[in-house]
């Protein structure tokens, strides 16, 4: 049975609000989709406590497993993102997962959103434009050619960052879960 459903915005945010089911995510991710769930468990208890997963105590691990098993596993099964077997303790990440992919956009506290960030590099970029051909100084002193390479060394440069930043963000990646804006631990 195809238990793929179409995630509505709401659904995809309210899953994606916890931190907890942001690292489950990450973590399936990880895993090639599979996991068990004392692996999941210790790894998130793991991430939370700032520990490597040999250091974890009994009581982190109970406190991640008893949120996560009667919480947030069986929330994201029940939107179709994960299935979770009780029984058995396994979580798998269906392709319902994928339709995650354009919420995860993590900005982090101290960080502005790219969509400023160029809006900002246009401004400066059209200013230094105007200003060359109306002959302005300095940027007359430059040639036509190099105020060219400028403007698009300065947005080349500013993609490859961008790029190099969006993959770091992205749940799934190696290492640690990035970091959210907010939701709650558990």
């Amino acid at each position: 049975m195809d238990r793929r459903p179409q995630l509505s915005q709401d659904v995809a945010f309210e899953m994606l609000s916890c931190r907890r089911r942001r690292y489950v995510l990450h973590y399936l991710k990880q895993a090639d989709g599979v996991a068990d769930l004392r692996e999941l468990v210790e790894h998130i208890a793991a991430w939370e406590n700032d520990v490597s997963t040999t250091e974890v105590t009994y009581e982190q691990r109970t406190r991640v497993y008893t949120a996560l098993r009667q919480s947030h596993l069986p929330k994201l099964d029940d939107s179709g993102i994960i299935t979770f077997d009780a029984d058995r303790g396994t979580v798998v990440l269906t392709d319902a997962a994928s339709e995650l992919e354009v919420y995860l956009d993590v900005v982090p506290h101290d960080d502005i959103p790219w969509s400023k960030y160029y809006l900002g590099l246009g401004v400066l970029c059209t200013g230094f434009v105007v200003g060359t051909w109306i002959g302005l100084l300095p940027f007359s002193l430059l040639p036509p050619l190099a105020g060219t390479a400028l403007v698009t060394a300065l947005f080349t440069i500013s993609a490859v960052v961008h790029v190099r930043h969006d993959n770091r963000m992205r749940l799934g990646t190696d290492g640690v879960p990035p970091n959210g804006t907010g939701g709650e631990g558990e």
